[in-house]
């Protein structure tokens, strides 16, 4: 357990510690730091999925199906149901394993053979495999890697008709948009109109999906999935390779405990920053000595995670360190990282999994160590941290 220090956390995210759970800015959104209120507000029938683009999806005309992380209510909770399936812990066990660790070894290969590489690569490549394995995009053209790194860049700019760089970027993402789908999309749906398969295509097109809704659901799960996934690989090992106390331990735990920690490192350093909702009601908030706070309708509430997640009331004492023992009150041992309610991530037994796997076999390397840090940047449409950079060494195979 390593107590020693204040305060854990690699990512400076800039954000004030402390203050009230629940408070009203002067724009008028609600930020919530209490973890009661964020689940309250999370689990409420009475709102909906706000931020990550959402106000541009709403545009789409009407007969066009929204990917499942903008719809709410019964038909989001139906869907949700239907794929269940597909990120159940034993579902994982059972059909994702082998790909999770078949990936790792290669990419720990050719780390080897290298002698030096950099973990957002190596991590990159192991999160597209398995994504693309619970999505079905296993037809691709060579090049998906690249394809998505264009999609996902380092820096967005802001699309508009005003400016050159404006025009460039409404170009690029229709070139980012178009590439993926006759490159990887469509060679998919191809192969699964011609015979269905176990995987989240197949059971799109059962559910009458074109192909256009279906490359939507695929972009949305890419970047839950593979570009999320592709940060905590990193942070992790950035934690494990400068805490010694917490890689012996690391290394001595059966796979449980190694969870353990790995959630721990979740809940202390979160992926997504930020998770917004608007409300379709009156919503009444917790806030402190069993108080609450009315949201009216129609406003936005702003979970900030990073300050949920280390809420005393529900992570105990130290919230700010590492400590996978800690006794929970209420409380998720990743605390708010993957949501909860309607939308909570349902990929986050898959993403823990493979984190895992990779680490276990990458720490298992005699002599392995770290020798570039991570520059750490953010992306401020999720609040989301990015670590590029970071150099991991070994013995040339």
């Amino acid at each position: 357990m390593s107590t020693d220090v204040t305060n854990a956390r690699k990512i400076d995210r800039g954000e004030a510690a402390g203050g009230c759970p629940v408070s009203r800015g002067s724009d008028g959104v609600w930020t919530v730091r209490g973890y009661a209120a964020a689940r309250t507000a999370l689990r409420s029938t009475d709102t909906v999925q706000a931020g990550l683009g959402v106000e541009t999806v709403e545009k789409m005309p009407g007969k066009i199906r929204r990917p499942v992380l903008y719809r709410d209510g019964p038909e989001h909770r139906e869907h949700r149901r239907q794929t269940a399936k597909y990120f159940t812990p034993r579902r994982v066990d059972e059909s994702y394993r082998e790909v999770m660790e078949r990936v790792a070894d290669a990419q720990l290969a050719e780390l080897r053979s290298a002698g030096q590489a950099q973990l957002s690569d190596l991590s990159f490549n192991l999160a597209i495999e398995v994504a693309c394995a619970v999505i079905g995009l296993t037809d691709s053209r060579p090049g998906l890697k690249h394809r998505l790194e264009r999609f996902f860049p380092e820096e967005f700019g802001e699309p508009g008709f005003t400016s050159l760089n404006g025009l460039y970027w409404i170009w690029r993402q229709a070139t980012n948009w178009s590439g993926i789908y006759f490159n990887d999309v469509r060679p998919a749906v191809r192969a699964r109109r011609e015979k269905r398969r176990d995987d989240l295509i197949s059971h799109l097109l059962d559910e009458g999906c074109s192909s256009a809704e279906i490359l939507g659901e695929c972009i949305t799960f890419a970047a839950a999935g593979m570009v999320t996934t592709r940060e905590f690989v990193n942070l992790a090992a950035w934690h494990l390779f400068t805490d010694s106390e917490l890689l012996d331990r690391y290394r001595a735990a059966d796979e449980t405990e190694r969870l353990a920690i790995l959630h721990e490192l979740m809940r202390l350093e979160p992926v997504v920053g930020h998770l917004k909702r608007r409300t379709t009601a009156p919503v009444e908030l917790p806030t402190e000595d069993e108080e609450t706070v009315t949201v009216p309708t129609g406003e936005i509430i702003d979970i900030q995670v990073s300050a949920t997640n280390t809420d005393p009331r529900a992570m105990g004492e130290q919230p700010l360190a590492v400590c996978p023992a800690r006794s929970l009150n209420d409380a998720s041992p990743a605390g708010m990282s993957f949501g909860d309610g309607a939308h909570k991530c349902p990929g986050a037994h898959i993403a823990i999994q493979e984190t895992d796997i990779f680490l276990n076999k990458l720490f298992a390397v005699p002599d392995v160590r770290m020798e570039a840090a991570p520059r750490v940047s953010f992306n401020d449409a999720i609040g989301g941290y990015e670590l590029r950079g970071m150099v991991v060494a070994v013995p040339k195979s």
